[in-house]
């Protein structure tokens, strides 16, 4: 990357102007692109929208050429984020700990930042399916948040929902549905409609009754989460893939194979394009698919 280079201006537009509601989640999203700088606020674009290898290149320039420790362990962190999406959980959890490592040593121990850290370590290890340790994570985080943040907080929600996760994940659904709940009930106080982050909130409220195998309930918060990731974000997305492959999951057990093979396809298809070819993804959607 050439580093003298012209910063290249970047204009989001999901939608016409006269969507006021999208035109209004289109100002939130550029909020959530600032940066203190230049190459921050394009770093933390291109992980708006999913482009993480341009943003890796990115990271490594600016964390070479940091001076700070403050600006190490952003960028860390930032390198950790981008490592867990891409599936390379190992080098995600080494990302982070070098972050935590520095803002433990500078940080009182209830800063918010900390909890960050705490929190996305608990992501990757959740990912990897070390449940007791994520959630113990998971739960240092929001201990901090519940001391340093107000109760409505979006980061408080999303660690409910998170811990409604872990709990899902270790069979424990009634405990899992309460997290979820709490969680959507901030989540609806705080975002616009077709936020992103209740798309989560739908969906995993979804798995829990897909588990259940109440499909009508699952399949109406699915197509909740579905709708809302169509409208806010681009098309070969990753996370429209999981969405597709949870409709195509339910309407496999409900014996519509047209609908469940259809839906496994789109979801491969973005994931071809969006992931690299060894990511743990793949492999699920081809399974997927032949289990219809």
């Amino acid at each position: 990357m050439d580093n003298t280079s012209s910063l290249y201006q970047v204009e989001l537009k999901l939608t016409s102007d006269n969507d006021q509601q999208l035109s209004a989640l289109t100002s939130r999203i550029r909020q959530e692109a600032m940066g203190p700088t230049q190459w921050a606020r394009l770093g933390n674009l291109l992980l708006r929208i999913g482009q993480f290898d341009k943003a890796e290149e990115l990271y490594q320039v600016l964390l070479e050429q940091a001076a700070y420790d403050s600006d190490k362990a952003h960028y860390f962190h930032q390198l950790g984020y981008i490592k867990s999406h891409q599936g390379n959980y190992e080098k995600a959890i080494w990302y982070y700990e070098k972050a935590l490592e520095i803002k433990q040593e500078a940080l009182p121990p209830s800063h918010p930042l900390l909890a960050t850290s705490y929190y996305n370590l608990a992501s990757v290890y959740d990912n990897l399916g070390e449940y007791p340790r994520a959630l113990s994570l998971y739960e240092k985080a929001l201990e901090i948040q519940q001391i340093s943040l107000p109760p409505n907080h979006l980061h408080l929600a999303q660690s409910y929902n998170n811990i409604g996760l872990v709990h899902y994940n270790l069979g424990e659904y009634s405990t899992a549905l309460s997290f979820f709940e709490i969680s959507l009930e901030i989540f609806e106080k705080i975002l616009l409609p077709n936020h992103p982050l209740l798309a989560t909130s739908y969906s995993g409220i979804g798995g829990i009754y897909h588990t259940m195998k109440e499909y009508s309930k699952a399949l109406q918060f699915y197509e909740k989460a579905h709708e809302i990731l169509k409208k806010t974000l681009p098309p070969n997305h990753p996370s429209l893939a999981v969405s597709y492959n949870n409709i195509g999951g339910l309407y496999n057990n409900i014996k519509e194979y047209s609908k469940a093979l259809s839906f496994h396809e789109i979801a491969l298809e973005i994931q071809q394009t969006a992931l690299r070819s060894n990511h743990p993804d793949l492999a699920t959607s081809h399974n997927n698919i032949g289990q219809v």
